[in-house]
């Protein structure tokens, strides 16, 4: 079970955007990291070309590029703070995780 998942609000805790806040937008597992909306932004010049019968000018495109996900927490919907993440074990044998600081559920 992962620990961050798509659509958590997460925090950044280390790098050049410490403190931000932002909603996961996609968890790349294999490489253990994780796309946050508003965070890391990355640009991208694009030279200007021809598309079939039509001019695309130049331009400076802006992009989420992704951050490791040991330098970002999950934030508690509850509480509202960062935190760890615990896991617990339901009566119907489902596992869910649990905010560490105030012991609420956050799925």
């Amino acid at each position: 079970m992962q620990r961050i998942k798509k659509g958590d609000t997460v925090e950044v805790i280390a790098g050049k955007d410490i403190g931000d806040r932002g909603e996961v937008i996609q968890v790349l597992v294999k490489q253990g990291r994780v796309v946050v909306s508003g965070v890391n932004l990355g640009k991208k010049h694009e030279k200007a070309r021809q598309a079939g019968n039509r001019q695309i000018p130049a331009q400076i495109l802006e992009f989420n590029a992704p951050l490791d996900a040991s330098n970002v927490m999950l934030v508690c919907p509850k509480c509202d703070k960062r935190t760890r993440i615990g896991y617990r074990q339901k009566s119907n044998g489902h596992r869910t995780r649990f905010c560490k600081k105030c012991n609420a559920d956050i799925d």
